[in-house]
């Protein structure tokens, strides 16, 4: 990490202009899709506008930019801003502005709401969010079709009824079920929510080990792993991407996945639908939401330059060249209506109608990292044979409390 800034009380020069540091990770996949060139670009023309204003941003990967971020706040160097991936403990701490201290109020009551709810802390919100997404159910057609399947799933008898017909007609992996350590808080989250449970209740309190969660598990143990229909490896150790490069190549019949797959599979020739999640009984009431965060550090005394860049960042125009260049959702209402009106955006429509309901990981808890670490270790054995998920569940229950007591 470049040395930071040593600017202090808002001076970057003798020039009297300011400098903002800004930390930000990287969604590109290469060199010429790199994030560093969007902000680049929009360095340039924010400091047009604001002559005592200089950007200094530093895009590095996701394997390190929280990792690289938290030390320089360790280090008592914090950026003027970041954009990572968890913003909690930060604020906990009380080293973030809020939203009201930063924002005008037309950006701060663009944001649409159930991602904006995301970034509260004691309903406060701290964290920005930066960008968006949505898992959907997605299908084969050309397996769906070959296998006799008219429609996609809306409830598990039914899912479990076409993954039977797709491991009849031969296909390989019927339903992609990651369960390994890449994401398996993810793939977790969609079916606790599908089954009606979820990480938490209303008030925020843990939840793993509710009787919903239990039976989801028990249903996933029994009638799709148990009998077959995940495939000949095991769910615990598949991750996303394993069972993302099968649907590829045409093996996955069906699997829970956000935008990015559509271009994924796009690029491998595979015809492709989307539906919302199945549920027990029909259509789950809602889908997992993520977010990415933009957060703003007071240590440096910036408020007003950061602000006035943030007002800048969340304009519609720019949220719109930075979601569809890596076909991921705006977190704002105007850059969601434009998407809406644009036929260029079609295939994530599906993904915005979703986001309106979508509930999104306890990331307001201090404790939410070291439960999550423990999911990626765990959660896989769960529907093993001879599993006892009201057992398995309970251990990440006790732990999860544990972790939060302490966190107080």
């Amino acid at each position: 990490m470049a040395p930071a800034l040593t600017s202090c009380s808002g001076s970057g020069s003798d020039s009297g202009k300011v400098t903002l540091k800004l930390v930000a990770a990287d969604y590109g996949d290469s060199a010429a899709n790199t994030s560093q060139k969007y902000w680049d670009r929009l360095a340039v023309a924010f400091e047009a506008d604001h002559k005592d204003i200089t950007l200094d941003v530093k895009v590095l990967s996701w394997t390190e930019v929280d990792r690289r971020v938290a030390e320089m706040v360790k280090d008592g160097d914090a950026p003027d801003l970041a954009q990572i991936g968890a913003y909690a403990d930060y604020a906990a701490a009380g080293k973030l502005y809020r939203a009201d201290q930063l924002l005008s109020i037309p950006t701060q009551a663009s944001f649409i709401s159930s991602v904006a709810r995301a970034g509260e802390v004691r309903r406060v919100q701290y964290g920005l969010p930066f960008v968006s997404s949505a898992r959907l159910l997605f299908y084969n057609e050309k397996l769906f079709t070959a296998a006799g399947i008219s429609s996609p799933p809306e409830s598990w008898d039914e899912l479990k009824a076409a993954a039977v017909k797709l491991k009849s007609a031969g296909v390989k992996i019927p339903y992609g079920l990651p369960l390994g350590p890449e994401e398996a808080p993810a793939e977790t989250m969609m079916w606790m929510l599908s089954g009606g449970g979820g990480y938490t209740d209303a008030n925020g309190a843990y939840t793993i080990d509710s009787v919903e969660n239990i039976k989801t598990f028990e249903w996933l143990r029994d009638e799709l792993v148990g009998t077959g229909l995940t495939g000949a490896g095991s769910p615990g150790r598949t991750n996303r991407q394993d069972v993302f490069d099968a649907f590829v190549r045409g093996e996955v019949g069906m699997l829970n996945g956000h935008p990015t797959l559509m271009k994924q599979a796009e690029e491998g020739g595979v015809r492709f639908g989307t539906a919302p999640l199945p549920g027990v009984n029909g259509k789950s009431k809602s889908t997992m939401g993520v977010a990415d965060w933009m957060m703003a550090f007071n240590q440096n005394g910036k408020r007003r330059e950061i602000g006035a860049f943030l007002d800048f960042v969340y304009t519609k125009k720019n949220v719109l060249d930075f979601t569809g260049q890596y076909d991921l959702l705006p977190v704002t209402t105007d850059a969601s209506e434009a998407m809406r009106a644009d036929e260029d955006f079609k295939p994530v429509w599906e993904f915005l109608d979703e986001l309106e309901s979508a509930e999104f990981y306890p990331a307001d808890k201090t404790s939410w990292a070291t439960v999550s670490k423990s999911i990626k270790q765990k959660i896989g054995t769960v529907v093993a044979k001879g599993a006892d998920p009201a057992s398995i569940l309970g251990e990440l229950q006790r732990e999860a409390d544990t972790t939060e007591n302490a966190k107080r």
